[in-house]
């Protein structure tokens, strides 16, 4: 007697155990992709919190582990390493790592209940080769609220003390007495012709928009300072920080001038006076994180101006 055998139920076991391998790989493949995100978010996360953190370097460096881990606190938490190190200068640098939880949910079935992420992020804070948003206004690298400290290289300026910008450069140190030169100048190297009011009211009101580096820059009418554009900017920005260029020397005379900048400084105003043939701005230097082009070395002039940026 032949005996007929049927394939059907093995057909319907391989169907099912197919279909639970199928399964179990796309919830595998759906966790993967949720620990790939938690992996990228965790970067960002160590990314913001190193900015965060290089905000108190190098002055204050004990400072740079509570705001890493007051920034990770309020943005997803994790457990975190935070470590200072001195790159050009002593305590410019900070290092976060961030290491975090990421759950497992059709992993479950496989054991996995979560997988750790980590990520790590570096940032520095340092002086300014370059600096962007620069206002027309100069101040002499005399001016002894910029004197305060430090050494002549790198002098600390009198931070918060209220102070005077006079804008007549009569008797002021330099090559040429400047005479008629009211401390506006050119922040424009390429051009070599007269600035108009609305243009420097608008260098007041918002900045260059270009990056400067420190070096010859010409002179602009002492009228100009009394221009409606440039008295209306001012007073927009009274109790703002600007960022103002540091002058070594003067050569030439008048509208002829040229200021030989050096470096760059915050001022936040407070009041400013323009009657004629002279000018005054009131307020104080301060402490300034701006825009602009880290310098690679510890060499340059700082006071008090910087930027941070990320460097891993």
């Amino acid at each position: 007697m032949t005996t007929v055998r049927s394939d059907r139920g093995q057909a319907t076991v391989l169907t099912v155990i197919f279909m639970v391998a199928l399964l179990g790989a796309v919830a595998l493949v759906l966790d993967v992709g949720s620990w790939f995100r938690e992996q990228r978010d965790t970067q960002s996360a160590a990314d913001a919190a190193a900015l965060a953190a290089a905000h108190a370097l190098p002055d204050t460096p004990g400072d740079a582990t509570i705001l890493a881990n007051e920034y990770l606190g309020k943005n997803g938490g994790g457990s975190s390493e935070v470590e200072i190190v001195s790159n050009t200068v002593p305590n410019d640098t900070v290092t976060v790592e961030v290491d975090r939880e990421a759950p497992g949910y059709f992993a479950q079935l496989f054991g996995i209940d979560s997988v750790t992420v980590a990520a790590k992020a570096s940032a520095r804070s340092g002086g300014l080769d370059a600096a962007k948003w620069v206002a027309p206004i100069v101040v002499n690298l005399d001016h002894p609220k910029l004197q305060c400290g430090g050494s002549h290289n790198k002098p600390t300026p009198c931070f918060g003390d209220a102070t005077e910008i006079e804008l007549d450069h009569l008797h002021k140190p330099g090559s040429g007495s400047a005479a008629g030169s009211f401390g506006l100048i050119n922040l424009d190297q390429d051009d070599s012709g007269s600035v108009g009011g609305s243009t420097l009211g608008d260098w007041i009101l918002r900045g260059f928009d270009q990056y400067l580096e420190p070096g010859d820059f010409t002179s602009v009418p002492s009228a100009k300072f009394n221009d409606s554009h440039v008295k209306d900017a001012l007073t927009a920005r009274l109790h703002d920080d600007l960022l103002f260029p540091i002058y070594k020397s003067i050569s030439g005379s008048g509208s002829t001038a040229v200021y030989e900048v050096v470096g760059w400084v915050g001022f936040n105003v407070t009041k400013f006076i323009a009657t004629g043939s002279t000018g005054k701005v009131y307020g104080s230097f301060t402490k300034v994180i701006w825009e602009g082009i880290q310098s690679s070395s510890g060499n340059n002039l700082n006071f008090g101006t910087r930027t941070i940026e990320l460097v891993e």
